[in-house]
């Protein structure tokens, strides 16, 4: 079932999807977003509509090379052009050289050496985007060409690429009796190829310099005042002088959390005294961003007869790529679910995260947790086929619940029905088979123009089971602030978290009518003045900055009932909000919410903080996770096994999502995050050629499209609420992704027969020998 209307259309037999709450506002209703109709229509402002007086244009000169030594660099050419106002480079950054997420490892500009295929050199401002490039381009850089290091094992032997050197994290987990063998052992090699965020709205930004010395950033940022840190850093600027106001973020899996950018743009209307703009090209936004990890998973496992999990050994191999960022805690979620949502006894995983000369690696949706799934769920079907057992009984026989031990030694105390939701995708119909005949031929694998014989068309069925941590890992200080003011019978809440399309405006929109029963709620735009609430990822705003934002609007109800509940005599526990009034236990008091607010102003400000986390020690064990989402789902896919061209037909999901807060919208991320999967099982990975990306744009990257989508059948959704996370809520975008190229590569193998150990999967991996023709008679 696909489009906006899956929570509420008809579904089919057996199956559950969300329904809608008739109440037009508050949690747990379909509350549309206000700006889709802007988006729909095309005017909404985005970063690349910004303009200003006096406006000049940037550009950035990007290295060609993936490693190069820079033996001189000569802008006179560049400044000479007319209409050219400044150019920088390196040597012009006044502060910090260096910048970086998590590990400031990364320079502004490379200056001696460049380390991947597109690392900035220079920028320049002029007054037309087509004289900036131009400018850029006729910069001169010498460049002594080095051989790239591009293969992540041979990073560990090689000469360092950084000063901190190739080897970025290792993780030893090690759980349990090293000497426990299995009766029956199956093995695997897995590789996960390099997502790209893709954004459809390529980077773009405005810097304007402040009377007071400073700059103002108007960017798509989704982590507004670690950008505002960095930048200030760079600039050699005190943080209040510089500001970042979030503009027009047109959706973000993580390529929004990029500095370089803004930075090049800040010191640009520093050094011109003018509004600077740049807009990035398609080729710079795939050259400029991080992208998936790239991972290498060598699996064993080991079982006993009846199926039941003995020990899993592991190594995995993240590629980081030129420079460190996420990698640390890619990695560190990759080794803790190794084994997915499974009980083992013993597990003994190592993990490394190495720099190489290939694209920098990042936050992506569910990054570490995604390529381990694969790699286990490709296990569990090899030792399913091995023992002779159904693949859905496997699994069930060894799914983790509430009060099970992670192989990090962290007890599993969130609701974990992971049995559950593999029954429920288990048990939901399966589709017809498409009719035979002519109108069904765009059915087929490659559609009717690129199918062969629909005789080669076999239908295969898959499962996955996945999990996904929530929030930041190993000591992460996840905080958030958040103002509610209320005021003529209107509300208006105030909090730095940014809307990158997983709904955190509609839902601080709903929390305040809930608690308050005010219809007209506004959302402030974002700015650093605001006090921090954090980046937008892994569900942190649900949870954390929605949690500051009840907790703010709880405070104004207080201040709103004291009166009334003292001028009868009663406790403000003893009155209640709903649909717009007042009303006491007893009756006795019955008001509306205009009538208590009016000629008063109201507003309270409040934090929410999660409860704390801890490192993993030197054996891959502590309590690193805050909370954990789960899923399964059932792809049904059609392949030709001749050509190899493949059609998912349906994907079934069953989810644990603790509460439903708004069920349309949540659908729609279901729907989302299974398409974005199945982008990566089957067409997504960003190329290289010894180091040099292979056509970066739309044209060399093949994203799924409308006609590649699948159905999408929710059939339950699990609302156990978590005691520990705002709402009881948890996050309902990542799990998706992490789980539908599993389950989609395992109906390839139901299918085909064939192991599929790769994502995306090529047609030449489901492609399956056929007998050679007997020799003609005679």
């Amino acid at each position: 079932m696909t489009g906006p209307d899956a929570a509420t259309a008809t579904p089919p037999a057996g199956t559950r999807v969300p329904q809608a709450d008739p109440r037009p506002h508050g949690l747990g209703a379909s509350v549309p977003p206000l700006d889709a109709l802007a988006k729909a229509q095309g005017t909404f402002p985005y970063a690349a509509d910004l303009w200003a007086e006096g406006l000049l244009w940037a550009a950035v000169l990007r290295s060609p090379h993936p490693h190069a030594r820079i033996l001189r660099i000569d802008t006179a050419p560049a400044v000479a052009l007319p209409g050219v106002h400044s150019v920088v480079t390196a040597e012009d950054v006044p502060g910090e050289a260096l910048q970086g997420r998590r590990v400031h490892d990364r320079p502004v500009f490379a200056s001696e050496l460049v380390r991947h295929h597109g690392e900035p050199i220079a920028a320049v401002a002029a007054d037309h985007p087509d004289t900036a490039r131009l400018a850029a381009a006729a910069i001169v850089v010498e460049y002594e060409v080095l051989e790239p290091v591009t293969d992540p094992e041979q990073a560990f032997n090689a000469p360092p690429l950084h000063p901190d050197g190739n080897l970025i994290r290792h993780i030893p987990l090690c759980f349990g009796d090293p000497d426990i063998i299995g009766d029956v052992i199956v093995e695997g090699l897995y590789r996960v190829g390099r997502q790209d965020p893709a954004p459809i709205g390529a980077e773009a930004g405005l810097a304007v310099p402040r009377p007071d010395g400073g700059v103002e950033l108007y960017v798509a940022s989704t982590d507004p005042h670690t950008d505002r840190d960095l930048a200030a850093a760079c600039f050699g600027l005190e943080q209040e002088r510089v500001r970042v106001v979030v503009t027009g973020v047109p959706g973000a899996m993580g390529d929004r959390e990029d500095a370089g950018m803004q930075i090049p743009l800040g010191l640009l209307a520093l050094r011109t005294g003018h509004p600077v703009k740049l807009v990035a090209t398609r080729e710079e936004s795939f050259l400029g961003h991080v992208h998936r990890h790239p991972t290498l998973l060598r699996y064993r496992h080991h079982a006993d007869t009846e199926g039941r999990l003995v020990k899993v050994e592991a190594q995995i191999l993240l590629d980081a790529g030129a420079y460190a960022d996420t990698s640390a805690e890619a990695l560190a979620a990759a080794v803790a679910f190794a084994c997915g949502p499974y009980v083992v006894s013993h597990a003994f995983v190592e993990g490394w995260a190495v720099r190489t000369n290939n694209p920098p690696s990042g936050h992506v949706r569910g990054e570490g947790a995604m390529q381990v799934c694969a790699a286990y769920e490709g296990q569990m079907d090899k030792l399913a086929a091995k023992l002779g057992m159904d693949p859905v009984e496997l699994r069930m026989r060894n799914v983790m619940a509430t009060g099970d031990l992670m192989p990090t030694s962290q007890s599993v105390t969130c609701p974990a029905p992971v049995g559950e939701l593999l029954q429920a995708v288990r048990e939901a119909p399966l589709p017809p088979l498409p009719v035979d005949d002519t109108e069904a031929a765009w059915l087929l694998p490659g559609g009717p123009d690129g199918a062969g014989d629909p005789a080669a068309v076999r239908r295969g069925v898959g499962y996955g089971v996945g999990m996904v941590h929530m929030l930041g890992i190993e000591g992460a200080d996840e905080v958030s602030t958040a103002t509610v003011r209320i005021s003529n019978g209107s509300a208006t809440v105030i909090c730095a978290a940014v809307e990158t399309g997983q709904g955190f405006s509609t839902l601080a929109r709903q929390i305040v009518q809930e608690v308050l029963g005010v219809d007209e709620v506004h959302v402030a735009p974002v700015d650093t003045d605001q006090p921090p609430a954090g980046a937008s990822a892994r569900g942190r705003h649900t949870w954390v900055s929605g949690g500051a934002v009840e907790r703010a609007a709880k405070m104004v109800r207080t201040q709103l009932l004291q009166p009334l509940a003292a001028r009868f005599g009663m406790s403000v526990e003893l009155l209640s909000i709903a649909d717009g009034k007042i009303t006491s236990y007893d009756g006795v008091l019955s008001t509306t919410v205009a009538e208590a607010l009016e000629g008063k102003e109201l507003w309270a400000t409040a934090q929410c903080r999660p409860h704390p986390t801890e490192p993993l020690d030197e054996f891959g064990q502590g309590d690193a996770f805050v909370g954990l989402a789960f899923a399964a789902m059932r792809a049904v896919v059609d392949v030709d096994i001749e050509m190899g061209t493949i059609r998912v037909v349906e994907v079934t999901v069953a989810q644990d999502v603790g509460r439903v807060l708004n069920p349309r919208r949540l659908a729609a991320r279901i729907e989302a995050g299974v398409t974005q999967g199945v982008g990566m099982a089957l067409m997504e990975d960003l190329r290289t050629s010894h180091g040099l990306v292979q056509k970066p744009g739309f044209t060399g990257y093949a994203l799924p499209t409308a006609l590649d989508a699948p159905d999408v059948v929710i059939a339950k959704l699990v609302e156990e609420r978590d005691v520990v996370a705002s709402f009881g809520a948890k996050a309902a975008g990542a799990v998706p992704v992490v789980v539908a190229p599993a389950a989609v590569a395992s109906a390839v193998r139901s299918a085909t027969g064939r192991p599929i150990n790769r994502l995306p999967i090529r047609p030449q991996n489901a492609i399956v020998a056929q007998p050679a023709p007997p020799p003609p008679h005679g």
